[in-house]
């Protein structure tokens, strides 16, 4: 509470015009008493006292509005500085002035007060003192003269008579009252103007003393009207030896204005001797005053200064602090209108401005509110949906992701939500034929809606997709784009073909298979019971056409039996596999089959693990190398090559297989339908042998890629998921 008694003592206006106020009586005093030596003396000391407590006061106020100013400056609060050059422009203009005037008022003082103790000056009070002295000197000489001779007069005037005699003495004189008085100051006699005076007025004893000494007395005494007159007192001379010692006193007006002018004089020159003997004080205090009027007047100033300058970039100052709350979201601040004037119209601007701001925002958020209710309702209908949905702006960035997306493809998509599709691609490589299908349908210009179908080979294996596209309408506020729709349609199509090729087995099974074995039968009964009784030309014939038969029939049940494994679906028994030594076991088998084809090995010394049904893994192997074997021939030199990999993809390792030779490779015509059924380059097969290696990665949640190389030859590369190496049992 103190400190903001303080506060506000300090910066309010009544309190400091009240300080003020003090201050200037108090130098008035001050000014008053340099004039007169008595009160100079007995108050200048105290009210000196008193304006250096008010000024010390003052300038402890103004030290705080200075350290108030310095740390506005430092912390960078608004208006702070433009308050600095306003207080420092009031105190060069208010020091300036000043300075000059007590400069040149110094000068006036000090040269003044010298002019006032000239020599000149003090000789002609020296000698108008000494001329009244010389006048009332020659007075009372005659007047003394004048004194003796009634004296004489009246040395044979007996003491009875005396009264007559001293009526006529006194009117031919001109004395106001003549007094006989005996050598013991006994008054005798008197007469007198002054019928209201009873007892004469006696003269003191030290005149008394004076005249028994012998000497008479004149001197100038003061009067009972507040004036001055003449006092002869001389002694009677004796008639006789023996006759009593008589005294005369005679009293003389002076004129009132000879008596006025006397004591003017004595006054002038008893102040000027009292000037003059404080002379120097004088100039100090003059000097002291003038200079207290001095910081006064500065210190003033400065306070001014400061108070203006509050005052006027105080609009300013709750601008700028307005315009720091608006920027920080705040629009519910308004300023205070203290005026009238223009900074009053531009803080009421403001408030209007911010009322604006806030009602703007308001409706703002609820367009946001509703929005987001919106987005709610959108994404909640979205993440229900079975399909994954995908939209793009213009220029091919993620806006929206559903979580069935996610989960169809196996990544994190809403993480990449506002980045361009090809960075998703650059970190996630099996999303190229996604992007492609975009692009591809996107240059084509077609309708407003695609539907495309795709395969690729991700986290969560080779997927099969539907992929549907629609482009989107904008407007001027929002732009366009495209909505993609995906599907995994990997289970079904497996599903429909696992179910087709079923049914073929089972027709050929039951149409073809069943009177192959009555056809071969009776063919070798034929050869058994007719061939030895035949002559040699006729028995040849039989046996060639018995045996084209039976050849014909075991290969008729070899086919039968090929798509049998085919649609049938064993029921796989996964286990942790190691690849790299399934691959050498396999290898070992065809080693030395055929002397013209090298078997070579390329293991990954990582020694990749998956899981899978060894027996399923040993079958397409055999497809494969017997594939290559009969593709390079064994008519000229030839090389298979079997390799395992190990690499890591969207940070999902895999196990890679290669199976590659230096034969003819793959046909053109051919290379989009490699793992069909029937499709085949070879002149004699069923067709069926990649068809059921792809059937066998498929189960394994792989994928499978041929391909020719580009030294020539083939290659097929089967991808596996990759698992720990398990841990050894003691």
């Amino acid at each position: 509470m103190a400190a903001t008694a303080v506060k506000r003592f300090g910066r309010g206006l009544w309190p400091m015009l009240l300080l003020f106020a003090l201050l200037l009586v108090s130098l008035s005093f001050m000014s008053d008493a340099t004039h007169n030596s008595e009160r100079f003396g007995r108050m200048y000391s105290w009210l000196l006292l008193t304006n250096a407590a008010g000024l010390l006061i003052l300038l402890g106020l103004i030290g705080r509005n200075l350290y108030w100013l310095i740390r506005q400056v430092r912390a960078g609060a608004p208006g702070a500085r433009l308050t600095s050059r306003m207080v420092w422009m009031f105190v060069i203009l208010a020091v300036a002035p000043v300075s000059v005037v007590y400069y040149f008022s110094l000068q006036f003082l000090q040269r003044g007060i010298d002019t006032w103790f000239d020599v000149e000056i003090e000789n002609s009070l020296e000698s108008a003192l000494e001329l009244s002295q010389s006048a009332f000197d020659v007075r009372m000489r005659d007047r003394l003269r004048t004194t003796e001779q009634l004296a004489g007069e009246l040395t044979e005037v007996p003491s009875p008579l005396a009264p007559l005699s001293l009526f006529d003495l006194r009117v031919r004189s001109g004395a106001v009252e003549l007094t006989l008085l005996s050598h013991n100051g006994r008054i005798i006699a008197s007469s007198g103007l002054e019928s209201t005076s009873i007892v004469p007025d006696r003269p003191g004893d030290a005149v008394l003393l004076q005249l028994r000494r012998g000497a008479s007395y004149v001197g100038l005494d003061p009067s009972g009207d507040g004036g001055l007159h003449i006092r002869a007192v001389v002694p009677v001379p004796l008639a006789t030896p023996t006759s009593e010692q008589r005294i005369l006193q005679a009293l003389y007006p002076i004129p009132e204005r000879l008596s006025t002018q006397a004591d003017e004089v004595q006054a002038a020159y008893a102040r000027y001797r009292e000037l003059a003997y404080l002379r120097k004080p004088l100039k100090y205090s003059y000097t002291l005053t003038l200079s207290v009027v001095l910081v006064l007047s500065l210190l003033s100033a400065v306070w001014a200064g400061f108070y203006a300058a509050r005052k006027l970039v105080a609009p300013i100052r709750n601008i700028a602090e307005g315009t720091r709350a608006v920027a920080d979201g705040d629009y519910s601040r308004r300023l205070p209108s203290t005026s009238d004037d223009e900074l009053g119209f531009l803080v009421r601007s403001f408030n209007m401005m911010t009322r604006r701001l806030a009602m703007a925002r308001d409706h703002a958020r609820r367009s946001q509110l509703e929005v987001e209710g919106q987005r709610t309702y959108l994404e909640t209908l979205l993440g229900s949906l079975s399909s994954g949905v995908i939209s793009l702006s213009p220029d091919q960035r993620i806006r929206t992701v559903n979580t069935a997306a996610e989960t169809i493809l196996g990544i994190p998509l809403k993480r990449s939500a506002g980045e361009p599709l090809q960075a998703l691609v650059t970190a996630h490589p099996f999303l190229e034929p996604l992007q492609e299908a975009i692009e591809r349908h996107r240059e084509a210009s077609g309708g407003p809606h695609w539907t495309d179908q795709l395969s690729l080979f991700g986290p969560n294996g080779r997927q099969v997709l539907i992929c549907r596209g629609a482009r989107l309408p904008g407007d001027g506020v929002r732009p366009g784009g495209q909505v993609l729709v995906l599907d995994d349609v990997t289970a079904l199509i497996q599903a429909q073909r696992d179910a087709a090729w079923g049914e073929v087995a089972r027709r050929l099974a039951h149409e073809i298979k069943n009177p192959l074995t009555p056809i071969q039968l009776s063919a070798e009964r034929l050869r058994r019971k007719y061939l030895p009784g035949m002559e040699a030309s006729e028995g040849e014939v039989l046996d060639r056409a018995t045996h084209t038969i039976i050849h014909q029939v075991e290969s008729m049940k070899e086919m039968v039996n090929a798509f049998s494994d085919y649609a049938r679906a064993p029921q796989l028994e996964l286990r942790p596999l190691a690849l790299n030594e399934l691959v050498a076991e396999i290898a070992e088998l065809y080693r030395g089959m055929h002397p013209n084809v090298e078997l070579e090995l390329a293991l990954d010394p990582a020694e990749p693990w998956t899981e899978a049904d060894p027996n399923r893994l040993r079958q397409l192997l055999h497809n494969l190398i017997k594939n290559a074997h009969e593709a390079i021939g064994t008519e000229q030199p030839g090389q298979i090559r079997l390799e395992t990999r190990c690499r890591v993809e969207d940070d999902t390792p895999y196990a890679d297989l290669w199976v590659c030779d230096n034969g003819p490779g793959f046909r053109a015509e051919v290379s989009e339908q490699l793992f069909e059924p029937y499709v085949t380059t070879k002149t004699k097969g069923t067709g069926l042998g990649l068809a059921i290696v792809k059937k066998i990665v498929e189960e394994h949640g792989g994928q499978l890629q041929a391909g020719n190389r580009d030294d020539g030859g083939a290659y097929v590369r089967v991808q596996l998921r990759q698992v720990p190496r398990p841990q050894a049992t003691a």
